[in-house]
């Protein structure tokens, strides 16, 4: 008896897993091109032939008798090339997927609006993953991003002043939190400190000990502190190279909180160094 199946079909759009790796003659042994791209006006279906090895694919000339044409869009190509560098740049810093996505459709937007014309599409590209790392919660600095680009930082900081300007769009305020998890992991500093740099962080802040600076040097002078005071000290050189700040933008930081620390430090906190025998530079 046969079944019978009701309902609309359904087309797997994906990569197909299925290689023929065991064919010596080819040297790509995938079936079948990459996955659809719904970005893309034609989802970048194109077919790409291969060089021919036999002498049929040849005529009279030696010239090949099957060639590409490019049916691809030079908007589309320009997209892909786009798309591509910001899954580099993403992997280089180890960014999930869903920040790819993202910035993939910010540039996208700014680049159909066609609102930074004459800037070049890896600067935006950058201020545009700079941007989704805000946006998705999971902040960089300008420096983490620089670092993973070709692109200076003054750049990609005027691209995101334009982008939000364009899109019309915002990103949340970057606090000292943001940095601290992170930047405490990467110094290999143990869970007291990072509690302790968080609490001085906030409690400058709060007490208005540090206007005008930015918050990531707000957090590096708090590390900075917290592992003074603690047997895990690190240097304001080590500091700065994680954070991506001039040592002098540390101490600039930490002389306006230092007056007040006993003031910020947790009242658990267990002191290698007393408060009164920390660093005054």
């Amino acid at each position: 008896m046969l079944n019978t199946f009701d309902g609309d079909r359904v087309i797997d759009v994906g990569s197909e897993w299925r290689t023929f790796s065991n064919d010596k003659a080819t040297k790509d042994p995938s079936r079948v091109g990459d996955s659809q791209n719904p970005l893309l006006s034609d989802g970048d279906l194109s077919t790409m032939i291969g060089k021919g090895t036999g002498a049929a694919s040849f005529d009279e000339f030696g010239n090949s008798k099957y060639q590409n044409r490019r049916t691809m869009s030079s908007s589309d190509r320009a997209m892909m090339n786009a798309f591509k560098e910001i899954t580099t740049m993403a992997d280089r810093i180890n960014l999930p997927r869903n920040i790819v996505d993202r910035t993939n459709n910010l540039f996208k937007q700014v680049y159909e609006q066609k609102s930074l014309k004459g800037r070049a599409n890896d600067a935006i590209a950058s201020a545009c993953l700079y941007i989704a790392c805000r946006q998705e919660g999971v902040p960089r600095t300008f420096k983490e991003i620089c670092a993973v680009s070709r692109i200076s930082k003054k750049e990609i900081g005027r691209c995101f002043k334009l982008i939000l300007k364009a899109l019309e769009t915002s990103v949340d305020l970057i606090t000292t939190g943001d940095f601290m998890s992170r930047f405490c992991s990467n110094l290999c500093l143990p869970k007291q400190v990072q509690m302790a740099a968080t609490h001085i962080a906030r409690k400058a802040v709060e007490l208005d000990l540090v206007p005008g600076r930015s918050p990531i040097s707000v957090a590096a002078a708090a590390i900075y502190m917290a592992s003074q005071a603690s047997a895990e000290k690190r240097t304001q050189k080590e500091i700065g190279d994680i954070a991506g700040v001039a040592d002098v933008t540390i101490r600039q930081s930490y002389r306006l909180i230092y007056p007040r620390a006993p003031d910020l430090f947790p009242t658990d906190f267990k002191f290698d160094t007393p408060v009164d025998k920390l660093p005054q530079l």
